[in-house]
């Protein structure tokens, strides 16, 4: 039962790929295609959500290769449900650019795929696999319209950098191989409680070459040259998708294997990760202070999202709540990504000009519904009470000065005083300055499926911050019974 989400994906992938050998299929097609099957894993991965359980089905023929439990089921859950927003709240822009055709949603599907293996991998060589399956797809996403030559530049980019970081990659394997001759996660776990510091000199250094894979793939310093570029040039959908679902599928795995394996060691990185937060935190917030295209502030703030998704990080080794605050932030940057970076595609899906901070100056005078929509994102990725961002950051800086981290917390709180400057900037451009007379005639059209999507994540973004506080009248759980769901599956990692 637990192995079906991934099996319906993988199904679903096939499918599409098949379907899109023929041209009688509609890019509406493929989405609805695309829908049904997400929302069938979907259904496969809620049916078991809440229950502790850790499950090694098939060991005769997996030999404990993948693991099924509460907390992958969790990531599976968020990553089908992150997925399924982009495919939907894309749905106006991908029928209005030309270039996407039906292969693009089996590549994505593929990419997911991919995506859950590594939240289920239990192994280093299994979740190197499953992060290249999905790494592959993202890079063919990236480069998907050839006839553009920002497309063209970062798919490159991206390609070559994630192909060399690959490298280290494997090699930090080798050395934790060569010194343990095992890659399996809880095997590793015994060896490394068993032996003394002295004896893991190969294992330490296999485990930081790791870590450069980690810290290149969320994007943190000094490997986030890649972002700007490559998130500009990449379709707006793919943006959002790299951008949430990816982060949260990198997560999965690395916050799996710090957790279960390598607990005793991680003091060992508390000066350099100190060091990497600090510059990551600055660094992002000059860049996203720097920019006047709307998508690259976007894809700058990711990097100081990254910050505090490390201060937290960072807090594990002294406070195992942190994870908790890790998993929360994650599902509320992954709403409100989506969220931001797929309402700015469903208003240039019509026009190619909407990009830069005047482009959407009166914006609140003629769509005041989606201008209201957008204010909602950019309060909670500023960490505005009400907003489910802000809940987000306060569960991130308590647990880290709760772990001796106060003046890195104060580093971070004083980062997000300075990012409501370029949240609030687009705001101000919608709701406080003329329309710009070059859209005056351009006609929107709200009546669509990706309307409704983006006023559905919306209304989740201010649930996650209010919880049932005002909807009391409506039997839905409060932002507790989340948060308790968070736990469940962070205790499902220490099940024997």
């Amino acid at each position: 039962m637990n192995i079906l989400p991934v099996l319906t994906v993988l199904i679903g992938a096939l499918v599409l790929m098949f379907l899109s050998m023929y041209d009688r299929f509609s890019i509406k097609n493929h989405i609805i295609v695309s829908t049904l099957f997400l929302l069938l894993a979907l259904g496969f991965s809620i049916y078991p959500a809440g229950e502790s359980f850790t499950l090694l089905p098939y060991s005769e023929y997996l030999y404990d290769l993948l693991i099924f439990d509460t907390y992958a089921n969790f990531f599976n859950m968020a990553l089908i449900t992150g997925t399924l927003l982009v495919i939907l709240i894309g749905e106006h822009y991908a029928q209005e650019r030309s270039f996407i055709k039906g292969e693009f949603y089996s590549i994505l599907m593929f990419s997911l795929f991919g995506m859950m293996l590594l939240a289920n991998a239990n192994e280093l060589i299994t979740a190197y696999i499953a992060l290249e399956i999905a790494s592959f797809a993202v890079y063919i996403l990236v480069g998907f319209n050839t006839d553009n030559e920002k497309r063209i530049e970062a798919i490159f980019k991206y390609l070559v950098l994630g192909a060399f970081i690959g490298a280290f990659y494997l090699l930090g394997v080798v050395l934790i191989f060569g010194a343990t001759s095992t890659t399996h996660l809880g095997e590793l776990a015994t060896f490394i409680a068993s032996h003394e510091n002295s004896e893991l000199t190969l294992v330490y250094i296999g485990i930081t070459l790791i870590l450069f894979t980690f810290i290149f793939k969320i994007a943190a310093f000094p490997f986030q040259s890649w972002v700007l570029d490559v998130y500009r040039g990449a379709p707006i959908l793919v943006t959002a998708f790299m951008a949430s679902v990816f982060k949260v599928a990198i997560f999965s795995f690395f916050l799996r294997a710090f957790l279960q394996t390598f607990p005793s060691m991680q003091d060992f990185w508390d000066p350099i990760l100190t060091i990497l937060i600090l510059f990551t935190l600055t660094l992002g917030t000059w860049l996203a202070l720097t920019q006047k295209i709307v998508k690259r502030m976007l894809a700058a703030s990711s990097i100081v999202h990254t910050g505090y998704l490390l201060l937290a990080f960072i807090a594990v080794g002294e406070n195992i709540q942190s994870a908790y605050s890790i998993l929360f932030y994650l599902i509320s940057y992954l709403l409100t990504a989506i969220g931001a970076f797929g309402l700015v595609s469903h208003i240039i899906a019509q026009t190619r000009v909407r990009v830069t901070y005047d482009d959407f100056k009166g914006l609140a005078q003629e769509r005041p519904f989606l201008a209201a929509m957008m204010t909602i994102f950019l309060f909670s990725l500023a960490g505005i009470p009400s907003t489910i961002g802000f809940i987000a950051k306060l569960y991130v800086f308590t647990e880290a000065i709760s772990a001796g981290y106060i003046y890195l917390a104060i580093y971070a709180i004083l980062a997000t005083c300075v990012s409501i400057y370029y949240y609030f900037k687009l705001i101000a451009m919608m709701y406080f300055y003329p329309k710009n007379k070059q859209f005056e005639e351009e006609a929107f059209d709200d009546s669509r499926i990706s309307t409704y999507a983006i006023a559905l994540v919306a209304i989740l973004i201010v649930w996650g911050g209010i919880g049932s506080a005002v909807l009391f009248f409506i039997p839905i759980p409060s932002i507790d019974g989340i948060f308790d769901l968070v736990k469940v599956s962070v205790e499902s990692l220490f099940l024997k």
